[in-house]
């Protein structure tokens, strides 16, 4: 059963205790608000501003999980926090494993202050969870695929437009990466993982996959410097870093360009078409 006046105070709290600059909003000349205001929250839940607003005031109906997931993760919650705001709004808390896909507030800090650097946040599967706008532009929106075509693995055997964005000689390499890394996931999360279920959808639509998954390589790992070909501003030569939250089988990955090089002015470049198309 739904508390409502419980699920009015923890929101109300929350709100008020993060500013804008924790979530990556510019603060204003004239704020006068403690916190952030109900509308930039509902923003970052992907909301109606009236939607938040009454569930604040103890109206409206009972949220669904989904509204709560985009709840928990605009308010930067913890995973404790979340699993709260779920009991409160009268649902079991989705499972805390290696296939939730709520992300830690301390990425979330991160990647809310890399809004000029090409960065992601992925599931160990490749599912792209959050994208900075640098990193919209350098690689697409790649948060908009969904069922098994979300990982990045399953596209490139099942998509060939998964591979224009690579320099060919990279193809071979990337290629056994992927099975390497599935077949690595499969044996740690098990036959009836969401792992494992890719791995029998590849075998059975790609002969490819076929061939390199019966090499049984394991340890590949992947490249630091990373060899793109962008569809607007060519070949680029970037660093990838990762960071890396063990609770929730999630990376960060952030995309550098060594200063005074060619694909460091590209990514200067870059930067000026991300902010035409946002606009």
């Amino acid at each position: 059963m739904i508390d409502r006046a419980g699920l009015a105070g923890f929101l109300r709290n929350r709100r008020e205790a993060l500013q804008p600059e924790d979530v990556g909003m510019p603060r204003g000349r004239r704020r006068r608000t403690s916190g952030l205001r109900r509308e930039e929250v509902a923003t970052l839940c992907n909301m109606s501003a009236d939607y938040y607003s009454r569930l604040e005031r103890e109206r409206g109906p009972q949220p669904s999980p989904q509204m709560l997931a985009s709840i928990a993760q605009g308010l930067h919650l913890s995973i404790d926090e979340r699993d709260h705001l779920f009991r409160l709004a009268g649902h079991n808390p989705p499972p805390r494993d290696s296939s939730s896909e709520h992300i830690s507030p301390g990425l979330l800090r991160i990647l809310d202050r890399l809004p000029d650097t090409p960065a992601e946040i992925v599931t160990e599967l490749g599912e792209t969870l959050r994208q900075t706008p640098m990193g919209v532009a350098l690689t697409g929106d790649t948060t908009q695929y969904t069922g098994p075509a979300r990982s990045s693995g399953y596209r490139w055997f099942t998509d060939p437009s998964a591979r224009d964005f690579y320099a060919p000689e990279q193809h071979a390499f990337m290629t056994r990466m992927y099975a390497a890394g599935l077949r690595a996931i499969v044996t740690l999360r098990g036959p009836d993982s969401r792992a494992a279920y890719l791995a029998d959808l590849l075998l059975d639509s790609s002969e490819e996959f076929r061939r390199v998954w019966d090499d049984h390589e394991i340890g590949i790992r992947p490249r630091e410097v990373k060899h793109f070909v962008h569809p607007e501003v060519g070949a680029l030569e970037l660093n990838c870093q990762r960071l890396i939250d063990p609770d929730q089988a999630h990376s960060l990955m952030v995309y550098t360009a060594v200063p005074g090089t060619e694909s460091y002015e590209k990514l200067q470049v870059l930067s000026v078409i991300g902010t035409q198309t946002l606009h």
